[in-house]
């Protein structure tokens, strides 16, 4: 039994709802934010200043994302938007197994102390299984394990270009060149290690393989 049309004008206010919230739905449900911090850090940490510029960060960041969600993303199509635009379920069954698939991803991504904080913060729980964790309280926890995340990825990131500034800046001391700019002397030495490690592609298969697999 398929389900009546919804009329014109629900589905534009619908699709104008949808639109405007999409960027906070990318930025706190999705991996985008851990991803963009963790190549921001590695971007700071070579020296480079605003190359690549914020533009291609963000454009890399938004593509690595869809390719890290790419199940979750079939599988809302699967199960939610063809059966929707097919008229066979109303629009409310479509945006739960949207969040079902949404919820499963962050729910793998996120650590059980968060999830513990914002729950003892809202006075709700204990959940007996994850499922039972509600948006509210899973969204935020979720934010905040990205954002630790991103950072211990970034630390590790920072390290090998932290150890070459302190050694050109150790012998620039030695020699007794102390007017001349480490970061100015260290900047080709990072650039030839990034080069030489084939920096890019360590960078994002390694943000790639940090996120858990989820099954939709």
């Amino acid at each position: 039994m398929t389900a009546a049309p919804m009329a014109l004008p629900i589905q534009i206010l619908l699709l104008m709802t949808a639109l405007t919230l999409l960027p906070s739905l990318l930025l706190m449900m999705t991996g985008f934010t851990r991803i963009l911090i963790v190549l921001a850090i590695l971007r700071q940490a070579i020296g480079l200043g605003q190359a690549p510029p914020n533009q291609l960060l963000v454009g890399l960041a938004l593509f690595l994302t869809l390719f890290v969600m790419r199940p979750q993303f079939d599988a809302i199509t699967t199960t939610a938007y063809r059966p929707f635009a097919a008229q066979q379920i109303p629009a409310e069954v479509a945006i739960e197994r949207t969040g079902t698939v949404l919820h499963g991803f962050m729910l793998a991504q996120t650590r059980e102390q968060d999830v513990r904080l914002f729950a003892n913060l809202a006075h709700a729980g204990p959940f007996g299984r994850g499922a039972d964790v509600p948006m509210t309280i899973l969204v935020p926890a979720f934010a905040t394990s990205e954002l630790k995340t991103a950072f211990e990825i970034g630390f590790l990131v920072y390290l090998p270009f932290l150890v070459i500034d302190l050694v050109v800046a150790s012998i620039l001391m030695a020699l007794g060149m102390m007017m001349v700019s480490p970061t100015l002397i260290s900047l080709p030495f990072k650039l030839l290690l990034f080069v030489l490690v084939d920096g890019w592609a360590l960078a994002l298969g390694s943000l790639a393989g940090s996120f858990v697999a989820a099954a939709p």
